[in-house]
Parts: C-alpha cells; sequence; structure tokens
C-alpha cells in the first residue's frame, strides 16, 4: 500500500493545491490521515526554506521524516514550494511527478485569467495531476 499527498504551497505559506494518491480504497484510509499529511507538509515548510538555499537543484528530494512519513520537496522558480509527504521511497517516480506538474503549473499559470498564489480550480489541472499521479506514484 503506497499513500502520496501533494500540495502546492504560495509564498504567503497558503495551500494553492493539494490532492492525495494512495493504491488503499477509501475505506482503508483513516479518517484524519489526510490532517496527518498536511501537519507533516506545514511542519517541513521550515525545512524546504532552509534546504533551497543550499543547493542551486529545484529537487530537493528527501528532506525531512516524521515516523513512517518522509518529506519530498521541489522548488520552483518563483519560490513556489511543491512538497510530498509519501510513506516509500521512490525517488525516481517522484521526481518524474515533480516535473510534469511543474510543466503543468507553469502552463495554468500562464493564464491570464489565474492570479499567481490563489487556489488553482481548474478540472484540467485536477486531470492532469490525476494521470501523472497514477502514472509515477502509484506504478
Amino acid at each position: 500500500m503506497s499513500t502520496y499527498y501533494f500540495v502546492i504551497v504560495g509564498h504567503n505559506d497558503n495551500p494553492i493545491y493539494e490532492r492525495e494518491f494512495s493504491t488503499a480504497n477509501k475505506e482503508q484510509r483513516k479518517e484524519d490521515q489526510r490532517h496527518l499529511s498536511q501537519f507533516i507538509a506545514h511542519a517541513a515548510l521550515d525545512l524546504v526554506d532552509e534546504h533551497k538555499w543550499k543547493t542551486a537543484n529545484m529537487q530537493l528530494k528527501s528532506i525531512d521524516r516524521f515516523n513512517q512519513w518522509f518529506v519530498s520537496a521541489f522548488i520552483t522558480a518563483s519560490q513556489i514550494r511543491f512538497i510530498i509527504v509519501h510513506d516509500n521511497k521512490n525517488d525516481e517516480g517522484i521526481k518524474n511527478f515533480f516535473n510534469e506538474m511543474y510543466d503543468t503549473y507553469i502552463k495554468h499559470s500562464m493564464n491570464a485569467f489565474y492570479k499567481i498564489n490563489t487556489p488553482i480550480k481548474s478540472a484540467m489541472f485536477e486531470k492532469k495531476s490525476d494521470i501523472f499521479g497514477r502514472k509515477y506514484l502509484l506504478s
């Protein structure tokens, strides 16, 4: 069973987009697991900010660990943070997922009707997130 919680965090530490991917069905997942994932991701923001100045890479790989959960991060050129909280190592899949979602985010942010740093409410963005999540994280 694999579980991934993906969140895009804006400049003011506000969540812009969040999505959960899991191989388990909904009955098997705990009710408070999403809240725990949100807490872990929020707690890792300081570490992400600390690590982004230590490397020129956008991909920060696994930067934190909380019990069985790992936190991987990606920093965009505009300092938007992509964070994944996951329970198993899948560095290559996470790297590919981040790159595809970064490309999707850039295309979405170039839309004249989207204001940067506001929540993403696009059906196409959601659909691409699902496709890339199934392709790179759950396969």
